[in-house]
């Protein structure tokens, strides 16, 4: 029988919450990894991540429209004069389905308290506040061009249908980030299925916004306005938060949008095995520039590596499983770390480089276990 858990975070979010698939972190929920072992490239829906800034609304499809406005397109419409599609205009554009990387830019933060002493508010994410899933909907771009885009249009805001954002005692009003026109018109969906199927009430039903290779935040959910242009647009989302600030970042901080490169073992935290037997240890990286090349793991806390072997299968794809064979020597507790390179030759530190609001964190995670 599958328990879900009383919370804060069942509140907020409509799926059920296995403490055997999620954990539950302040209102929201995070993947845990060894829910991932034995299961194919995307996370199962049940597992997948939840971040809500607010809580999951329950929308009408029936009455939900996707509403364009502002002085990038023809006739700069405000919102009371906004272009309208509905869910069916949608379903009856060309379609295309995409597997893309969605991962909060707070994934890792709690290591910079446990690892390194560098204590940040915020959520306090492990590693499984990312997922790879396959979505499928509209191009962005196309229904922009439907819409009457123009070439004065340099910024696009999709904005969430979720109740209003209020932190110390401020309303920010809905969640809502800016987006290049460059990459809006390149490879942004706007998907209405996850998985092969309707997109659920936790992943924006009834549409939401996927912009892949950029961090979870620009990927609105619930998304209903989306203004258009021909100024630069701003909002909380990319002014006050995910941003990087302190020591080593610019006085105004320094714009987040692409994710670091990572790895996680599909193991539980403290897991215990047993001496002298072979293990198969398993895992996954990524990064946001691009392809993992390379993972290299040590079982002895860093003291030395070794290539691990990657899933032909994967190649080119947005992450990477891999996995290689342990025999522990001996009883006593052990670290094992993980590290990647990508494409482009970035890859993990020993130490994440600090910021006040915890984002980024691409410090090698020591990650502990017991052998009896």
């Amino acid at each position: 029988m599958t328990l879900s858990l009383p919370s804060r975070a069942a509140a907020s979010i409509v799926k059920p919450l296995s403490p055997r698939l999620l954990t539950l972190r302040d209102g929201n929920a995070e993947m845990r990894w060894e829910a991932m072992a034995g299961q194919g490239f995307a996370v199962p829906t049940d597992r997948f991540f939840v971040r809500n800034h607010t809580r999951s609304p329950l929308l009408d499809v029936g009455t939900w429209r996707l509403r364009l406005f502002g002085t990038g397109l023809r006739g700069s419409p405000t919102l009371d004069e906004a272009v309208e599609f509905d869910y069916g205009d949608l379903r009856a554009m060309p379609a295309e389905e995409t597997a893309a990387v969605l991962e909060c830019a707070g994934n890792g933060r709690r290591f910079f308290a446990s690892q390194q002493a560098h204590p940040a508010p915020g959520v306090p994410w492990g590693l499984g506040a990312v997922g790879v899933a396959r979505w499928r909907g509209v191009r962005l771009s196309t229904v922009l061009r439907h819409a009457g885009l123009t070439d004065d249009a340099v910024d696009v805001q999709p904005e969430g249908l979720d109740p209003d954002f209020v932190t110390g005692g401020e309303n920010l009003g809905r969640v809502r980030r800016p987006i290049p026109i460059a990459k809006a018109l390149d490879d942004v969906l706007l998907a209405y299925e996850m998985n092969g199927e309707t997109l659920p009430v936790d992943h924006g039903f009834p549409v939401r916004v996927v912009v892949p290779g950029w961090i979870g935040i620009s990927s609105i959910k619930w998304v209903g306005p989306i203004e258009v242009s021909a100024t630069p647009l701003s909002s909380p989302w990319n002014t006050r938060f995910y941003r990087m600030f302190g020591p080593d970042h610019p006085v105004d901080g320094r714009l987040v949008t692409t994710p670091v490169v990572k790895s996680a073992f599909e193991l539980p935290w403290d897991v215990r095995v047993p001496s002298g037997e072979q293990v198969l240890i398993a895992g996954r990286s990524w990064s946001g520039n691009g392809p993992i090349r390379r993972v290299d793991i040590s079982t002895d806390d860093g003291a030395s590596w070794r290539p691990a072997d990657l899933d032909p299968d994967d190649e080119g794809g947005v992450w990477q499983r891999w996995t290689t064979l342990w025999r522990p020597p001996r009883p006593g507790r052990w670290t094992l770390r993980a590290r990647a390179t990508d494409v482009t030759g970035a890859g993990q530190p020993d130490q994440a480089r600090p910021n006040a609001l915890g984002y980024l964190f691409d410090g090698v995670v020591r990650h502990p276990v017991t052998v009896y």
